[in-house]
């Protein structure tokens, strides 16, 4: 193998657990393998708690994975990736400091001298646009300008790769479609650095637009689903047809993992696993009802994100709530009402709760809690006897978000009441 065929960073066999606090173990990411070479785009795609930016962090050599190797330039990576920089969502400035301090920062603490980082501040300021602000400070920029001057402090340094986690979900759609091709004209200029960007989205379009290759992550843990090669030529059109198919494919690939299209099996209820329960809100599980209620009863999945403007990743965490509660089914690319949900869109609020009760009450884990409350003297029991069941019969997922979805649902039911003071939980 050359130089030029060994891939600037690689991943083989990574596996990542995290430890609880009571000493559990969390798996979050299984068997990944993913390799980043010189002159391409890489985008991970996937929902939320897939495990995107964990890969990013495990690359940056930020994270130390639990198994499996990291290797730059195919030597082990020790310590902090010297090839890389990042571009946070959060855009991650010093308030204090003024455009051209935040930039002069990094490169500061790389030791360079006073002529290298006045020439590098100016380069960078430049070539993302910033000429005239040297001097404002991040109150006094817009959300697309302050993540500019997170491009300006990464690309000042020179990194042969820009690592971008979701760095356009702060700003608006159209700067943010600004600012993504200037990312690809920097890119596209192979007299300088970044020689490859590997960047974490849920926008589907995004990467369809940037990518060249494109990791599609599922969840509980993270794994490599599939990578999908885009070869579509460059520049692109947001509009163009064979972008549209791309963006459409990736969506079918996505709902294919995280909503198959297959019945569940007939399985007596004292075998039936506990299953986690997704982080959605029971607002959002309305929301989605009354949304497919006043459109017929259906509609296409990817459509319900477009239309209500929010994250892919989150509509497909808020449609599997709605599944896992028989409201909805999901066949192929729809989401459909089924009987259960069209009652309760249209019942009044103390019927939805009785629909809900008996919703949840189908759910393992909230019949077995029921069921042990009923048996209590005073039928109720403290916070840490849900943990440490949570914990006990789902190992390996967070049991503090579980914890808390379970007792939103609860309370909308009038299942459960919890007591935020003595953090008990009684039957209503």
């Amino acid at each position: 193998m050359t130089n030029d065929d060994i891939p600037l960073c690689e991943l083989r066999k990574v596996w990542q657990d995290f430890t609880l606090p009571n000493g559990t173990p969390l798996r979050a990411l299984e068997d990944i393998n993913v390799s980043i070479r010189a002159n391409e785009v890489v985008a991970m795609l996937g929902p939320s708690g897939c495990g995107k930016s964990t890969i990013l962090r495990i690359m940056a050599g930020l994270i130390r994975p639990t198994r499996g190797e990291v290797l730059y330039h195919g030597k082990p990576l020790q310590g902090l990736n010297p090839g890389m920089a990042i571009v946070f969502q959060s855009f991650a400035l010093y308030p204090w400091m003024t455009v051209t301090e935040n930039v002069e920062s990094v490169l500061r603490a790389a030791g360079l001298s006073t002529a290298e980082v006045a020439q590098r501040v100016e380069r960078a300021i430049r070539l993302v646009g910033l000429t005239g602000f040297e001097e404002a400070y991040p109150r006094e920029l817009s959300g697309g300008m302050k993540q500019r001057v997170g491009m300006a402090r990464a690309l000042s340094v020179d990194p042969e790769m820009l690592f971008m986690d979701e760095p356009f979900s702060q700003v608006d759609a159209l700067t943010a479609e600004s600012l993504r091709a200037e990312v690809i004209d920097i890119w596209a200029s192979k007299d300088r650095n970044p020689s490859a960007i590997v960047m974490v989205s849920h926008d589907i379009k995004e990467v369809a637009y940037m990518a060249d290759r494109i990791v599609i992550l599922g969840t509980n843990p993270g794994k490599v689903q599939t990578v999908v090669e885009n070869r579509l030529p460059r520049p692109r059109d947001y509009r163009s047809p064979q972008l549209l198919g791309l963006v459409d494919h990736l969506h079918e690939l996505i709902t294919g993992h995280e909503l198959p299209d297959v019945p569940a099996a007939a399985v007596p209820a004292e075998l039936t696993t506990f299953l986690p329960l997704p982080e959605a809100s029971t607002s959002e599980i309305v929301g989605l009802l009354e949304y497919l209620d006043a459109r017929g009863g259906k509609d296409n999945v990817f459509r319900i994100a477009n239309d209500t403007n929010r994250e892919f990743g989150l509509v497909i965490t808020v449609v599997k709530a709605a599944e896992m509660l028989d409201f909805v089914d999901t066949p192929k690319q729809l989401v459909v009402l089924e009987p259960t949900g069209q009652r309760f869109v249209r019942a009044v609020a103390e019927e939805r709760k009785g629909i809900w009760r008996a919703q949840l009450l189908k759910l393992r884990l909230f019949r077995e809690i029921y069921e042990l409350l009923q048996r209590q003297p005073k039928h109720e029991i403290d916070r840490d006897f849900l943990l440490e069941t949570i914990i006990i019969r789902m190992p390996h997922e967070n049991y503090e978000k579980i914890f808390n979805t379970f007792i939103r649902w609860a309370r909308f039911g009038d299942l459960f009441a919890f007591d935020d003071t003595t953090e008990m939980i009684a039957l209503q």
